[in-house]
């Protein structure tokens, strides 16, 4: 008996014709809205995205479609099915791809997705609104700005970031610290082996010495050594081994000829500080003044300190004609792919006064005896 029945009824809808009061009463029942599957959350809030909904399939006017939308994004992000929010605007944007907010609605798509911690779908939304959609300012902020200091948070490759930091200097340099920006694009361009794209963006950050890199303390005191060596032409200090820089050193040091010693030190960044001191460049003065501390014999270590390594190494040596007579050599091997003739040699760059208060010191008479 069942059978025949839904027969009927099905014969009976099927024949009844659309456009009519009953049509439209029947298509109602078995044709639910579109947005009929985005209804979440209590019935008081199934009710008040009907009304929304609602009113957004009646609504020509972008402006008010935009408050609209608002309005549904606020409601359906207080439901526990939030992920439905996604699923309606980019729904929404498919199919009114005229719509000038269409790249604040892909906005809120991205950050949704970045809170979620699903960050490669968010760059791609934060992607897609920077090459295809007009920036626009919403509450007083651009689109674009957020979507660059987003995608620069979540990361990406050298190449990409370089883009990133790029976009940003030249259209919101008002709106950010330039210099970190210059600094983080310095480093992107060493990653990619620009060297002197780096050293362009690393001049220009030194322009900007009130800057605070995050989590770079004194980055000022760091680059600015690098950018001069860079740009220092002869690098005659330097010695392709560790053994040779310190015959060489220790040569001048025992026949007494500032001039020479002179010579074989860095150039750039050479510092003479206690061991307690942070390392800063040396005295000019002091510098200049080095040959009046070799008034007597000095005596020096015919090994290296235990505490070598093979990046760095400490030569004892004592007897100067100073207030602190004992002065530990500090060599280093020079990291700077920037020039491969350069990188992966050593310099003497520096001096350390005193004895060393670290594994490996110990005390000494002025003769070099234990």
């Amino acid at each position: 008996m069942k059978r025949p029945l839904v027969f009927l009824i099905s014969v009976l809808i099927i024949g009844i014709p659309t456009g009519t009061v009953y049509g439209d009463i029947v298509s109602s029942l078995f044709h639910k809205p579109a947005w009929y599957h985005y209804l979440t959350g209590s019935e008081d809030q199934k009710d008040e995205l009907k009304q929304l909904f609602t009113a957004l399939e009646d609504e020509e006017s972008p402006e008010n479609r935009f408050i609209l939308i608002q309005e549904i994004v606020k409601v359906m992000n207080s439901t526990p099915h939030r992920e439905l929010l996604n699923l309606f605007l980019t729904t929404y944007v498919e199919k009114h791809p005229k719509d000038p907010f269409n790249a604040y609605y892909l906005l809120i798509v991205a950050q949704q997705y970045k809170q979620n911690g699903a960050t490669p779908f968010a760059a791609h939304y934060y992607e897609r609104i920077l090459r295809n959609y007009s920036d626009l300012l919403v509450r007083g902020k651009s689109v674009h700005y957020l979507c660059l200091t987003n995608l620069i948070e979540i990361g990406g490759s050298a190449d990409a970031m370089v883009s990133y930091y790029k976009e940003l200097l030249s259209r919101f340099e008002k709106e950010i610290d330039k210099g970190p920006i210059y600094y983080y694009l310095a480093k992107a361009y060493e990653e990619l082996g620009e060297w002197d794209l780096s050293m362009q963006a690393y001049r220009q950050f030194l322009q900007y010495p009130e800057s605070q890199v995050p989590g770079v303390p004194n980055a000022i005191a760091k680059v600015r050594p690098i950018v001069e060596f860079y740009e220092y032409k002869n690098k005659d200090w330097t010695a392709e081994t560790l053994d040779d820089l310190v015959e060489k050193v220790t040569y001048a040091i025992r026949v007494r000829n500032p001039r020479l010693l002179a010579k074989y030190r860095a150039k750039v960044d050479f510092f003479a500080v206690s061991w307690e001191q942070e390392k800063v460049p040396a005295d000019t003065e002091f510098l200049a003044g080095l040959g009046g501390f070799m008034t007597q014999r000095i005596h020096y270590e015919t090994k290296l300190d235990a505490d070598s390594n093979s990046q760095e190494a400490y030569l004892w040596t004592s007897g100067w004609s100073y207030r602190i007579r004992t002065w530990y050599l500090y060599f280093r091997k020079i990291h700077f792919p920037a020039d491969p003739e350069i990188h992966g040699r050593w310099e003497w760059a520096g001096i350390y006064f005193g004895d060393k208060p670290f594994t490996g010191s110990a005390v000494r008479n002025d003769d070099g005896t234990g």
